[in-house]
């Protein structure tokens, strides 16, 4: 159990990690100042809206 607790928060922690690094580097307009940004998060919006979609439908498909 605790192993499973230290990968959840471990993934966690990275996430968030790169999250914030990357909200440090916005300026006030919305524009990327010099440094590159570690994650595309239009990318990652997409993906986990197709995972939730699928997660979705196959629940419904269990279920109903």
């Amino acid at each position: 159990m605790r192993f499973l607790l230290g990968i959840i928060l471990g993934a966690l922690l990275t996430v968030g990690g790169a999250y914030v690094h990357d909200s440090q580097y916005t300026a006030a307009g919305g524009t990327a100042v010099a440094q590159r940004q570690l994650v595309n998060w239009d990318v990652v919006s997409s993906t986990f809206q197709r995972v939730t979609d699928r997660a979705r439908a196959e629940w419904n498909r269990h279920v109903g």
